[in-house]
């Protein structure tokens, strides 16, 4: 198992960085690596859709967790691995802080690990600082 882990404190509620959660096609608008993303059904545990990454293949979505204004994760299944994305939200006073993670969990965890962790790692800030300004702007 590999894991990319970020934080960042925003300067905003936990409801208002989940509504941004929550509109998958405006994910485009505060992460720098991500092209487009969709969702084919509402943003509820079940859901799927995609997501096309600035470099890589458009890859298929499931929604596995989400509570409202607290987490949401996402999976793809790459081959012998599947690739999580946690995001959780912990409210502190007038702030929240911000945690993503990306887990690549499987027999081929080491390769992609390998492959696209370091990508992610390298965008892992430009994402947060994204999300936070979008939510701070608002």
């Amino acid at each position: 198992m590999r894991s990319c882990v970020g934080t960042v404190t925003v300067r905003a509620t936990p409801s208002r960085l989940f509504a941004l959660y929550a509109d998958s096609a405006g994910w485009a608008r505060w992460d720098p690596d991500i092209r487009a993303a969709t969702l084919d059904g509402p943003f509820a545990v079940g859901s799927t859709g995609s997501i096309s990454p600035k470099q890589g293949p458009t890859t298929t979505i499931r929604l596995t967790r989400v509570v409202p204004d607290r987490a949401f994760d996402a999976e793809a299944r790459l081959p012998g691995c599947t690739m999580r994305f946690e995001h959780e939200l912990e409210a502190r006073g007038a702030e929240t802080v911000v945690t993503h993670r990306v887990v690549f969990e499987g027999p081929m965890a080491w390769l992609f690990g390998r492959l696209i962790g370091a990508q992610i790692d390298k965008g892992m800030a430009g994402t947060l600082a994204g999300l936070k300004q979008a939510a701070e702007a608002a």
